[in-house]
């Protein structure tokens, strides 16, 4: 064996034995601090990605918050602007079934024209068609009525359209009764606004 070969031989044995110190670490280089400090720096690393998520979060939460807010206010005012109308549109009603009760054959076509303006849809239509009828009658009968609202109240309401339940009295005077009398009636009427103003669009006896 010459001397190329012994060094070749050498050469072989020391890879050879490389690896394995480094399996084994026992030749191995002792190990430095640079996984100690990059703990600190991964803790920095987390602690902003945390921040950057908190800052979204925190902004939907505000959003969430402010929705929430938005959403309770409208229905606040949503209730508020249906008491307003169920009020309106009660007042009406009582002023409305007063002029609807009291007539005079003496001046039935200020009485017909109060109904008529006070009325809309279908209850303006069938007083329309029925009024001669109800004129005769009351001529023919020297009729009166004077009619008195006792209670009412709101059965349903919307922002345009109240259901009202009333109770009346209406005395009634004419040639066939010397003594007037008092009819008593519960009366169920729909208000519907209609270009700001509350009409009767239905009246009937339930």
């Amino acid at each position: 064996m010459n001397d190329t070969d012994i060094e070749t031989k050498t050469d072989i044995e020391a890879e050879v034995r490389e690896p394995a110190a480094e399996s084994t670490g026992r030749d191995a280089a002792p190990v430095d601090d640079e996984p100690t400090a990059a703990g600190p720096t991964k803790l920095h690393r987390l602690r902003g990605i945390a921040r950057r998520i908190a800052v979204p979060a925190t902004v939907v939460a505000a959003v969430v918050a402010l929705l929430a807010a938005g959403f309770f206010g409208w229905k606040l005012d949503e209730k508020s602007d249906t008491d307003a109308a169920a009020e309106a549109g009660l007042a009406a009603a009582r002023a409305y079934a007063v002029t609807l009760t009291s007539v005079d054959s003496n001046h039935l076509d200020r009485d017909f024209a109060a109904v008529l303006d006070g009325s809309t849809g279908e209850f303006k239509d069938m007083y329309t068609r029925s009024s001669g009828q109800l004129r005769q009658l009351l001529l023919e009968n020297k009729a009166t009525g004077t009619g008195t609202v006792l209670d009412a109240a709101v059965k349903s309401k919307s922002e345009t359209k109240v259901e009202v339940l009333l109770f009346i009295d209406q005395t009634v005077t004419n040639i066939a009764a010397a003594d007037p009398r008092v009819d008593h009636s519960r009366v169920q009427m729909t208000m519907e606004l209609v270009n700001g103003r509350w009409l009767a669009s239905r009246v009937y006896l339930p």
